[in-house]
């Protein structure tokens, strides 16, 4: 099928369709804002940021996955707001058996059901980009076929011309914050989303970094049911993780270790991260009626990293951790901050000091550590922006972004489980071998194994 002529490529008029969708929505409530701003109205009325909920969450698709990665990045946006679009879950109405038979039929031929012992045209799982079905192949193997939805392509090219429209209102909001890079991220990452051929190359990737973590389980990729717009791989059995919080400290503090070593061992043996911790991302493995650990189910948002950079995540733990102010000033280096003040240097530390706190702390600890997890990291948020005020906008490198994006994210899960870990020794394990020039050496094989050494 690769040689036919493909009916979804990004195309104007689809575009254009999208231009006025996501313009009438988002242009509608940008326009209010601008209202009540010049008429002296205070900006973070709890009414705009629903409107703005409301009107992105009804689009489903590319933007509200924008929108939810922005509600992410700490004090991009006012609380109110933040809050609002915390509440967009990647779940969107499933499209009808037209659409699966058609994109089955595109991706795989007219004889597509053949290839299969079965096939459930109902999902058993929607999402802002695509919907999930299960499937068996002639083995007897149970399947999941994750199926894009159409028009992506240009749906995507749409949103991300209107992704201005969202940072001009943060410009509004924290003019203080160069968000240049921020924007170059989200665009790379999300036009990644779409290609499931390097969703598979990833899952692969994970597969190999997580081959000795018993409390990880990665699904097997099925390559030759697999296309650019339709990813088969193995099914993982597994149970919703809020279905999961009233049972005893125990089995939710083995959750949550399974879920700090799902995201920091790849981190620092492969320098690769998941940029995507939300609840539907993945599910709870049981054994003997207990849960046993995480299967990881989604890789369309995965970060691949320099060694340097990884290298400036440890630098910044050691330097807290020995209160050495020049491994600090390292650590951002390294990360691509540049031209910074010892004052912005400062500032910057009552964040990085904020989300280091549990992996400094050697002792068993929430996340939160006694703090109302509604208002966790929001007096840190605030005090960073009212320091960054003072001087020049600090331009964030762009590796900085899903970086602090899963950092916040698996945070929020460990809140949820109410675990109580010594989060200190759990990262010092995953970083205690760490070498960055062994790690670029075993990244750089890794990457050729999984079809990614040109894509990096």
């Amino acid at each position: 099928m690769d040689d036919a002529p493909d009916p979804e490529k990004n195309r104007l008029s689809r575009r254009v369709t999208r231009y006025a969708r996501v313009g009438a929505n988002v242009g509608g409530v940008a326009a209010k804002m601008a209202g009540a701003r010049l008429f002296g109205r205070d900006l973070s009325d709890q009414r705009n940021a629903a409107e703005l909920m409301a009107a992105l969450g009804g689009l489903k698709g590319p933007l509200m996955k924008l929108a939810q990665l922005l509600s992410t990045v700490p004090d991009l946006l006012p609380p109110e707001y933040a809050a609002e679009l915390q509440k967009l879950q990647a779940s969107a109405p499933p499209m009808g058996p037209a659409f699966v038979k058609r994109r089955m039929k595109a991706e795989l031929g007219v004889d597509w059901k053949q290839r299969f012992g079965s096939f459930e045209e109902t999902p058993s799982a929607a999402a802002s980009l695509g919907q999930v079905h299960r499937a068996t192949d002639h083995d007897g193997r149970t399947l999941a076929c994750k199926l894009q939805y159409p028009d992506m392509q240009s749906a995507v090219e749409a949103d991300l011309g209107q992704l201005g429209v969202v940072f001009a209102l943060q410009r509004r909001f924290n003019p203080e914050i160069d968000t240049t890079e921020i924007a170059k991220e989200l665009s790379e990452r999300l036009r990644e989303e779409l290609d499931y051929r390097r969703e598979a190359s990833n899952a692969v990737l994970y597969g190999q970094a997580l081959a000795a973590e018993p409390m990880i389980r990665v699904p097997e990729m099925v390559p030759e049911l697999s296309t650019g717009r339709l990813l088969t791989m193995g099914w993982l059995d597994g149970a919703p993780l809020l279905s999961f919080l009233d049972h005893d400290l125990e089995d939710r503090n083995r959750i949550a270790e399974a879920m700090f070593r799902a995201w920091w061992h790849p981190f620092a043996t492969h320098g690769i991260i998941h940029g995507d911790p939300h609840l539907g991302n993945y599910s709870v493995f049981e054994e003997g009626g207990r849960p046993e650990g995480i299967n990881l189910l989604d890789y369309g948002c995965i970060r691949i990293f320099t060694p340097r950079f990884v290298s400036g995540v440890v630098e910044l733990y050691h330097g807290f951790l020995d209160d050495d102010r020049d491994r600090v000033i390292e650590a951002y280096r390294r990360w691509g901050f540049t031209g910074l003040s010892n004052e912005q240097i400062d500032v910057l530390n009552i964040w990085a000091r904020f989300i280091y706190a549990p992996l400094i702390d050697d002792r068993v600890r929430t996340i939160a550590d006694g703090v109302d997890p509604h208002a966790y990291g929001r007096r840190e948020a605030w005090k960073v922006k009212q320091g960054l005020k003072a001087g020049p906008p600090i331009r964030v490198p762009r590796e900085f972004v899903l970086m602090d994006r899963a950092a916040i994210g698996l945070g929020s899960v460990m809140l949820h489980l109410k675990a109580e870990l010594n989060f200190h020794r759990l990262f010092a394990e995953a970083v205690d071998a760490f070498d960055e020039a062994k790690l670029a050496k075993r990244q750089a094989a890794a990457l050729k194994t999984a079809g990614l050494a040109d894509k990096s």
